[in-house]
């Protein structure tokens, strides 16, 4: 893990965000204590999420439960998006 100052990273944000982007994290330390860490984001949020809705034990709450379910599962991508991608 890196570790850089709060002043390093702020003037450098765009190069932390790349460092990021290919994999690795960042500490960011102000005055000797760490104030953030910067990760690159997790692949597999939907997936997990997906998961555990096909493996719920959870009984029906109302009729529209399991439709519920079905949109929720169709609404989650295993797919990540950049959100600063340019369209």
């Amino acid at each position: 893990m890196v570790t850089m100052s709060a002043a390093e990273a702020s003037r450098n944000f765009s190069a932390v965000l790349s460092r990021a982007e290919r994999g690795e994290t960042i500490r960011i330390v102000r005055h000797g204590r760490t104030v953030a860490t910067v990760t690159p984001p997790s692949t597999n949020a939907g997936r997990s999420l997906r998961r555990a809705l096909e493996e719920t034990d959870v009984p029906p709450f109302d009729d529209d439960y399991a439709s519920d379910i079905e949109a929720g599962l169709a609404a989650v991508s295993d797919e990540v998006e950049d959100p600063w991608a340019d369209d």
